[in-house]
């Protein structure tokens, strides 16, 4: 596996904050929460999914496949 150590941490970081928008979202009072909850969950998930994208993409241009 190559992974760099920033792309690992960044992501873990992501994923945490992604955590605690699910929290914000699951314990709201009011409506700004909620939605405040939700979309930091929602951009952590895209994040770590075009972490994961460019991760395949140097690796294709390398001409590792698989």
């Amino acid at each position: 596996m190559d992974i760099e150590p920033s792309d690992l941490i960044i992501g873990l970081m992501m994923i945490a904050f992604g955590l605690i928008g699910l929290l914000l979202a699951a314990g709201a009072w009011d409506n700004e929460m909620y939605v405040f909850g939700l979309s930091l969950s929602g951009f952590a998930a895209v994040f770590v999914l075009g972490l994961i994208r460019r991760h395949f993409d140097k690796q294709a241009a390398r001409g590792r496949h698989g």
